[in-house]
């Protein structure tokens, strides 16, 4: 259908209201909702992901793509049961407790939802014991920690020694990132790894997951 190849553009361009008319257009046309997600609007974000790894988008394209996918799925998701929904696992996600960045958290989140997890973001400020308590209660498969302050990326120990404590360090994968975060303080605090951005940290929840 060569509606889909117009809907990613659209996404790729960042154009909320073209693919929201789009998307419309393509369920008034008989398409599958799952076709729509998956060839129109999960396809232009693998595009934008690539696209901002190798450094030809920034941050606040990537944004308005990640808005434009969004305003398209909220059309079709009513359309699809939750259980048909494609999950390749769950990740939850927050910034550590005292730091308050959430820009590249989120820009993770809405890049592991395009690329087919589902994510429960916690927000930022989150101390050990409710990631701990989120953990319990959601049950992911990987649990994400960003910190952007040298004061505050030292909490991501605490956390993981907690899980620890509470028994939880087998069901969950962590993984950490955020601009003081290398994979040497990775290592030093038992995560399972460590991504520079936001396209590897969807590579590494992955590749985790295999």
């Amino acid at each position: 259908m060569a509606g889909f190849e117009e809907l990613s553009k659209g996404v790729i361009g960042g154009n909320q209201a073209k693919v929201k008319e789009l998307t419309q257009r393509l369920i008034d046309e008989g398409a599958e909702p799952l076709e729509i997600i998956n060839q129109g609007l999960i396809a232009g974000m693998s595009i934008v992901g690539a696209r901002f790894k190798n450094g030809e988008m920034f941050v606040p394209e990537v944004l308005m793509s990640a808005k434009a996918m969004g305003s398209g799925l909220e059309i079709v998701k009513p359309m699809i049961a939750d259980a048909d929904m494609p999950s390749i696992g769950k990740v939850l996600l927050g910034t550590v407790k005292g730091d308050l960045h959430d820009i590249g958290k989120n820009l993770v989140g809405m890049m592991l939802e395009s690329g087919g997890f589902t994510v429960i973001n916690l927000g930022i400020d989150i101390a050990p014991e409710q990631f701990v308590a989120a953990i319990k209660e959601h049950n992911p498969d990987i649990l994400a920690m960003s910190a952007l302050l040298t004061t505050t990326m030292l909490h991501m120990k605490d956390t993981i020694e907690l899980l620890k404590e509470e028994g939880l360090n087998d069901k969950v994968q962590v993984i950490v990132g955020g601009a003081p975060i290398s994979q040497d303080f990775a290592d030093e605090v038992g995560a399972a790894g460590f991504a520079p951005d936001a396209a590897s940290a969807v590579e590494l929840c992955k590749r985790l997951l295999n």
